[in-house]
């Protein structure tokens, strides 16, 4: 979130008294992100210095640290891996029930026993795509006729701080490949509401996560701001959490919402957001299992939008050692926005490109303009969302009567920054 949006900021060079991010050393320690299997035709691109590898690496096989990513100039030659957290139902599966598809819900919540049989031609459409992933140990996605109208069971985010349990429902327990690096990738933002592009960012992640670097990624996670933050169209923090919980919950198999960020009595700067979520994930349940019964320290990453991103150029908004922190002990990954030029902005940060290495730019492939601000100011107007966001919150939306009849200053509707 852009700090400089909340009611109370103050800038950094004014503040005092400033919460302490995590000691360094209670941060795993974990290469930068280095990309993987690239053509010897990018090397120019890449920042790629020979004698950093020596003879032992072939070129077209280097492993290189980059901010520069074009999924549409990647070549076709690069095997796909199949994805951490999903697989498709083969076409003996099919066979073996007589045209009739069974499935099963694997993620380990109350109804995890429970079996449901759907037929195959009265779906609407299938959830799982066409894919020739042939890896033996992929991870079952969450199988359903339509997973947006299908109750899970899982277990609601708390209201009350006093009540809090961070998720792990569906955060892997342990690795499938011991070779790469596990990861968790945190969204922070408003999310009133969330929007298909919220859940389309963590995909092209997963994307090009598995194409260009060594992560495996074990879970994903919203963390909606507090009340605190107080920007208008802001709604209630508890619905907030709720539209996020029908969004992921009832379309993905691996993505979680986190309340704890919109619990808190004031707004809570990111730097102390992803400390949050390493004192969870690597201090308390110490990392994830690997094959041999060890435990594996996480890598966890921002996933920011490139709007957000340029925020952190603006003048006494964002703390320096904030900063640091973030993309030095963390990282990020950024997604492009129509309008915004990440790379030039990186080549011109000072901080950003410092860190460069443990930065990954996802360039969109198929463009999405969707906003929190363009919904809410289409719900303002009577005009349909249908198709902006999943059908399980705009209904939410309506049964609870939220944006209809609020208003916002033209300015923030025309500028959606931070949104």
């Amino acid at each position: 979130m852009d700090p400089s949006l909340a009611p109370d900021f103050i800038p950094p060079s004014e503040q005092r008294n400033r919460v302490p991010t995590t000691a360094g050393n209670r941060v795993p320690t974990v290469s930068p992100i280095q990309a993987y299997e690239l053509e010897e035709a990018f090397d120019s691109q890449l920042d790629i210095n020979s004698s950093h590898f020596g003879t032992a690496f072939p070129a077209a096989r280097r492993r290189s640290s980059t901010i520069e990513i074009d999924m549409a100039d990647i070549s076709q030659n690069i095997p796909r891996i199949s994805s951490a957290m999903s697989a498709s139902p083969t076409d003996s599966d099919l066979e073996s029930n007589n045209g009739r598809e069974k499935f099963t819900n694997t993620d380990g919540g109350d109804n995890a026993s429970n079996l449901k049989s759907f037929d195959s031609n009265q779906r609407l459409a299938s959830p799982l795509a066409a894919s020739n992933y042939n890896e033996p140990t992929a991870r079952q996605i969450i199988q359903s006729a339509d997973l947006e109208e299908v109750p899970l069971g899982v277990t609601r985010q708390a209201k009350k701080l006093v009540d809090y349990q961070f998720p792990v429902h569906r955060l892997a327990d342990t690795m499938l490949d011991d070779s790469k690096v596990p990861l968790v990738l945190v969204a922070c933002g408003s999310f009133s509401p969330i929007t298909y592009l919220h859940l389309r960012m963590f995909e092209m992640a997963m994307d090009s996560i598995r194409e260009h670097t060594r992560l495996e990624v074990i879970g994903g996670y919203y963390s909606p701001v507090s009340d605190n933050y107080q920007k208008p169209g802001l709604a209630k923090s508890h619905h907030r959490v709720r539209m996020c919980e029908l969004a992921c919950e009832r379309t993905s198999s691996w993505l979680m919402v986190d309340a704890w960020e919109s619990l808190q009595p004031t707004y809570t700067r990111t730097a102390l957001v992803l400390d949050h979520f390493n004192e969870e994930i690597n201090v308390r349940r110490q990392g994830v299992g690997t094959a041999d019964g060890q435990r594996k320290p996480v890598k966890i990453m921002l996933l920011a939008g490139g709007d957000l991103i340029e925020s952190m150029g603006e003048p006494n908004v964002w703390a320096e050692d904030d900063l640091h922190h973030i993309l030095g002990r963390y990282g990020c990954i950024i997604v492009e926005r129509t309008g915004s030029d990440v790379r030039s902005f990186l080549l011109s940060h000072d901080i950003m490109y410092e860190h460069r290495r443990n930065v990954l730019v996802i360039k969109q492939l198929i463009y999405n303009d969707i906003s929190s601000t363009k919904v809410r100011l289409f719900l303002r107007r009577g005009m349909s969302v249908q198709y902006l966001l999943p059908n399980s919150v705009i209904r939410y939306i309506l049964e609870h009567g939220l944006y209809i009849n609020e208003s916002e200053p033209v300015k923030q509707v025309l500028s959606e920054k931070g949104d």
